[in-house]
Formats: C-alpha cells, sequence, structure tokens
C-alpha cells in the first residue's frame, strides 16, 4: 500500500480512466488471417462511427488498413456475423493480393486489390429488396477455380424468419454483381444453418457443419462430408454425417495435413478434438476435461488449426486460456508460454508459424504470433500500449462461491483499486454484479478499461460466470435449460450476498448490470429479488413472449425452448418471467440503455416495460441511440452510457465522484 494515498470514501477517488479512454479502447481484433508471409485482421475504429477496419501488418512490422473509412468489413449473417474476409496471395503476380469481404452497409461481397495503385472495390454480389436482402460470411477464395464459397443467407420475405441458407459458390470475375443467378449453390438447403465449408487438401471432399431449430450450434450439430463434383447442379455429392446429433456439438472441423478430417465434439461433455479415421470410427486426440472448442455464436470461429507438420494448434484449458501445439500421435500440448490468460476463436497458419488474439488482465486483446520452430511467442498487431500508469488496472480474483444448493459458481472479483486512494477505516465498497451476455457465453479474464473506469474510482466489480457458461464442460451449460431467469439470477444474487457476508461489498449498495441476456438477468433480478439497491439493464431482453411471436432474428428465434421450455408447454412461465410483465415488482432505481437499430433485442421491449413504469414512482431513465444496434460501438455512444451509469451509482450510493460526471436525471 502506498503510505501517501490519501484516504478518500469509496466512489469518490479521482481516476484518470475516464469514459472517453474507455471508448477509445473498447472492441478488440478479430478474424486474424495469414495472406502470404504477411498478417491480416480486423479491428474496431470507435471513433470512426464504429466500423471495422481490416489491417494488415507489413513484412517491416508496420500496420495499416487495407480499405480506408468508411468500408466496413463486417458480416450481418445469423445478425453476429462471422468471418468477414478472405484473400489469396498470389505469389508471383505483379498486382499482389486478392481480398474478398463483406461490406457491413450493404452485406455485399467486394473484391479488392490493395496493391494496385488507385483500384477500388468491385462488387461481386448483387442486390435484394427482399427482406434483410442477400449476406455472406465464411469466405474461402479458390482462386484455382475462379470462386468464392461462402454462406448465403437470403431473406425470401419480410419477417425476420424468412430466411434460408446455403453454401454457394460466387465468381470472381464479378458476373453474378447484378443477378442471384449467378450464385451456384452448393449445399441442398435442407438445412436451417450452415457454416462455410472446408475443402480437403486433395479438392475432393467438402466438410461444414450444420444444424436446425430448435437447437442452438451448441447443443448440437451435424458434421457433413461430401465429394466434391463439377456437375452442373453445382451440389455437393451425396452428403453424409460423419459426427454430431441432436446432443452432440461439433464446433468446428477442418482437414489435417494427411487429408484426415479433424474436429471439436462436446460427446465426452467436453469439446475435446477428434480424429475419423478411415474405417470410420473416431480417435479422441486429447481427451481432457477441459475445453478445445466453445459456442459457435460467429460463422467461421476457429479454436484449432492444422500445420504442415501434422501438429494441431490448439486454443483450450477452462474456457479459452491458452495456445497450445498438440501432437495427435500422442496427444502431449505443449502451450506457448506468454503472460496471456485468454484467447480469442481465431487461430491462422502459414508454414510453422501460428497467428491468434490474446490478452491477459493487464493487457488488451492483441495480435500474437507464435513460432513452432522455437517455442516463441510474441506480439505483432495491435500491441496493447498502456494510455494509462497500470497501477490504476484492477487486480481481479479468480474465486468460486457456492450456490444455495451447494453448486459451484464461478466469477471474476475486482475489488476497488487506486494507487492513491485508500477508503476510511470501517467503509466498505459498493459493487456492482456484471451479468454477461449470451447466456451461453462467459467472463473472459482480461484488461478491460469499463471495468477499470469503476473499480480506480472506489466501485467494485464482479463478475459472474453463472450456471449455463462456457467453459465448465456441458452439464454446466446444460444447467441453465429451462432454468433462465433463475439459475442465472440466483447464482448472481449468491455470489453479491456472499461477498456482502464476508465483509468484501456494502450490503446496502449492491447493484447489478448486463447487456443482452446478461440485460435481461439483471431486469429479472430486480423483479425477482431485494438484492440490488439499483440495476443497469442494456440492450435487454424483457418480454419472452415476444420474442415466441418473431420479434427477434432467426438465429436466437426458438432458443427459449431450452433456455424456458416449448412455449405451447409452459406459456405461463414466459409470462411469469418476463420482466416486462411484472413491472410492478420493480422498486430500486434502473437505467435503461438501448439501441434504436437493434434487431436482436427490439425498442419495443423496453417501450413496453417503461410504459407499465409511468406514476409509479421508481426513479429510473432510459436513454436510447440513434444509428446503434445489438451492442454498441461508437465512441460518443459508449461515453454517455459510461457516464450516465455512473451517475446512478453516485446517486443511488450517495457517492461524490472526483471530477464531477454528467448528472443523470432519473425520472419518477
Amino acid at each position: 500500500m502506498n503510505d501517501m494515498a490519501k484516504t478518500t470514501p469509496y466512489g469518490s477517488w479521482r481516476s484518470p480512466i475516464d469514459a472517453a479512454l474507455a471508448a477509445a479502447h473498447d472492441g478488440h481484433p478479430a478474424f486474424v488471417g495469414f495472406v502470404g508471409d504477411e498478417v491480416w485482421w480486423t479491428e474496431p475504429r470507435p471513433a470512426e462511427g464504429g466500423r471495422r477496419a481490416l489491417v494488415r501488418r507489413r513484412p517491416d512490422g508496420s500496420e495499416e488498413s487495407v480499405l480506408p473509412a468508411p468500408w466496413n468489413v463486417r458480416s450481418r449473417v445469423i445478425e453476429y456475423g462471422g468471418l468477414p474476409w478472405a484473400a489469396a496471395a498470389r505469389p508471383g503476380e505483379p498486382r499482389g493480393p486478392l481480398v474478398v469481404f463483406a461490406d457491413f452497409t450493404d452485406q455485399r461481397l467486394y473484391a479488392h486489390e490493395p496493391d494496385v495503385p488507385e483500384a477500388e472495390p468491385r462488387p461481386l454480389t448483387p442486390l435484394s429488396g427482399v427482406g434483410g436482402g442477400l449476406r455472406f460470411a465464411d469466405p474461402r477464395v479458390h482462386a484455382d477455380r475462379g470462386e468464392v464459397w461462402c454462406v448465403l443467407e437470403e431473406f425470401t420475405g419480410d419477417a425476420p424468419t424468412d430466411v434460408r441458407r446455403v453454401v454457394v459458390a460466387v465468381p470472381l470475375d464479378g458476373s453474378a454483381a447484378e443477378d442471384r443467378s449467378g450464385l451456384r449453390e452448393l449445399s441442398d438447403g435442407r438445412h436451417r444453418f450452415v457454416t462455410g465449408p472446408r475443402l480437403s487438401p486433395d479438392g475432393t471432399r467438402a466438410a461444414w457443419l450444420a444444424w436446425d431449430h430448435p437447437r442452438m450450434p451448441w447443443d448440437g450439430t451435424e458434421l457433413l462430408v461430401a465429394d466434391v463434383t463439377d456437375g452442373a447442379d453445382g451440389v455437393f455429392a451425396a452428403a453424409r454425417v460423419v459426427a454430431g446429433g441432436p446432443e452432440e456439438s461439433v464446433a468446428q472441423a477442418d482437414w489435417g495435413r494427411d487429408g484426415r478430417l479433424l474436429y471439436a465434439s462436446d460427446r465426452s461433455g467436453w469439446w475435446n478434438l477428434y480424429r475419423a479415421e478411415p474405417d470410420g470410427t473416431a480417435s479422441a486426440l486429447c481427451p481432457r476435461e477441459e475445453e478445445f472448442g466453445g459456442p459457435l455464436w460467429q460463422l467461421g470461429l476457429n479454436w484449432f488449426a492444422p500445420l504442415d507438420s501434422g501438429l494441431i494448434a490448439v486454443v483450450h484449458g477452462t474456457g479459452a486460456t491458452a495456445l497450445g501445439v498438440l501432437d495427435p500421435e500422442t496427444g502431449e500440448v505443449v502451450d506457448a508460454a506468454g503472460p496471456w490468460s485468454e484467447w480469442s476463436a481465431s487461430l491462422a497458419v502459414h508454414g510453422t508459424r501460428v497467428a491468434g488474439i490474446a490478452a491477459s488482465p493487464r493487457s488488451a486483446y492483441e495480435v500474437v504470433e507464435l513460432d513452432t520452430r522455437t517455442g516463441r511467442a510474441r506480439v505483432i498487431g495491435a500491441a496493447h500500449d498502456d494510455p494509462v500508469d497500470p497501477t490504476y488496472y484492477p487486480e481481479p480474483q479468480i474465486r468460486t462461491f457456492l450456490g444455495p444448493s451447494g453448486h459451484e459458481i464461478h466469477a471474476h472479483i475486482y475489488p476497488p483499486h487506486h494507487p492513491g486512494h485508500v477508503a476510511p477505516g470501517g467503509e466498505l465498497p459498493p459493487y456492482v454484479v456484471w451479468a454477461h451476455g449470451g447466456p451461453t457465453s462467459r467472463a473472459p479474464l482480461v484488461l478491460d478499461l469499463a471495468i477499470a473506469y469503476f473499480t480506480s474510482r472506489g466501485i467494485g466489480v464482479a463478475e459472474v460466470n453463472y450456471r449455463g457458461s462456457t467453459g465448465y464442460g456441458r452439464a454446466y451449460r446444460n444447467r441453465l435449460r429451462e432454468q433462465w431467469g433463475i439459475a442465472d439470477v440466483d447464482d448472481c444474487a449468491a455470489v453479491a450476498l456472499a461477498l456482502a457476508d464476508e465483509g468484501t461489498a456494502d450490503r446496502a449498495r449492491l447493484a447489478i448490470r448486463g447487456g443482452s441476456a446478461g440485460g435481461w438477468t439483471a431486469a429479472a433480478s430486480l423483479t425477482t429479488t431485494d438484492v440490488y439497491a439499483c440495476g443497469t439493464i442494456i440492450y435487454p431482453v424483457l418480454d419472452l413472449a415476444s420474442w415466441q411471436d418473431g420479434q427477434t432474428h432467426d438465429f436466437e428465434s426458438r432458443y427459449l425452448e431450452t433456455l424456458v421450455g416449448p412455449y405451447a408447454e409452459v406459456p405461463g412461465r414466459y409470462e411469469e418471467r418476463s420482466p416486462a410483465r411484472h413491472a410492478d415488482r420493480i422498486t430500486a432505481p434502473f437505467l435503461l440503455l438501448q439501441g434504436l437499430d437493434d434487431v436482436v433485442c427490439l425498442p419495443a421491449q423496453c417501450e413496453l416495460l417503461l410504459t407499465r413504469m409511468q406514476r409509479r414512482g421508481v426513479p429510473h431513465a432510459y436513454i436510447a441511440f440513434e444509428g446503434e444496434g445489438h451492442g454498441f460501438r461508437r465512441a460518443d455512444t459508449m461515453i454517455r452510457a459510461l457516464e450516465a451509469e455512473l451517475s446512478l451509482y453516485a446517486q443511488v450510493f450517495r457517492l461524490d465522484p472526483a471530477g464531477g460526471t454528467p448528472t443523470l436525471e432519473l425520472a419518477k
């Protein structure tokens, strides 16, 4: 402890981490890939309207954007998107690489030659005026065939569920840029959801994943393999299921360099790696009670990548905590050394090199390269650069709590922390419980300046990986089945109360916050418990019946059948658990934040809750953001949202934030 630290009440500590700084560092790189010897990736630009730029690392180590603003390399397939770009290096070609990408504005695929002076992206796919139009994701460039193979999401009507998805071949010559008929369908369209195909090394077989409503991809998927033919119909021939099923989730598939199929399946209760053998059996390559895969929220995620040597680069652990190299013959994994505690589901390989995206409690996500010959891992892109003295960063604790029934609850606890302030003796700090989205997801253990924004002011944060979270095996994940709004609420409350009981947190100054499914948990907590003095509810699910009634996107339109139960069988649950239907139970002040362009959790859900809160006398505020969808991306939005949240806590907890913050007006 600093002997010169000032004794100041919690919540009043002066911090250099303001909302603008936190907003500027929100988001992280994604979708890394090799283009020849270069490493490319996408990264956010909050100050540029929230667009995602495609960035390349030159051989001299410099980084540059492949496309200028306003190009926004981002797909809207299944609304959460997926891999939005692919490239062919074209060695010896004086025009350099060819990149194909999806632009967020119109969702067309474009081709671009970034090394050709004055070259402009040219469209490869047409527009459609039907519903959400035509969208593309998870592309692979097959230059020898003159095509891009990818997933097409095609709306057939105006409803969000009027949609079909197939694997298509898009001509690279632009002949399909104006006419839908120029897109050659490769799969037969019998599945509601598909991923992009992976071509075997000899080019004779393709593998992809597929699943159907009401399953989500972490419930059950099928791994399909088909012979590749050049028939006029363009359909993969005799597609057959080689793994997966209603209760087996295959998260990823790819081909080893020897032509054998590799895949990550949770058939053992954990996502482990398997290899399909010639006799039709499957070999577990490294059977462990840890994950080598995860939830497929976006198309094109990959937790493993086969190397030319026959070894396999893997992201694995409790969640995705390590990058290693697996020997499939011995089952041995050698992990890369380094400070990183979290790896994204994005790996790329080239020769003996592995590229990934990683972060730690002391560093934000950055692009990391592993040389498998030497075992050396180093940062090569989007390098973390401390924007403030790192002594202001929080110091997380990995904790396990016991729920009321004796079950384990996993959490990351971030106590208030400031190098120049301590609280008066006897004062306990306020704490905010953060409920992650998904809900089939998890809170990663990484540096988040939004958390540091609060902890450096004297407000603790507790991230709860409640039952249903990923990273702890299928059994833990399945404990949320039909219990959404109960198990998640109970687990968050159990952690909050445990912190108060042990003297870590002030029982009278507990809050809850969350976005998306976390917004649901926050709202449900305010309607069913008296644990929290206030809450922040961000682009939430609030009314289950409206989701059942088609007021969300297709991907999650049947998600509630596992989270709550089939509506036809348990309609009462949908009514009883919906916070918007029980606004009369809310007695704690709250802040509601919503993007007006959100097609996942519609603004109408917020409006229903607000209508029922009128004249109830409960202080609350609603801020709606033009141009924002599901997940805030613009710097000005994030600044206003963070400052409003701090103002809520200041008013409810009677804090006096140093330096002041715009006062949030609370209506009654």
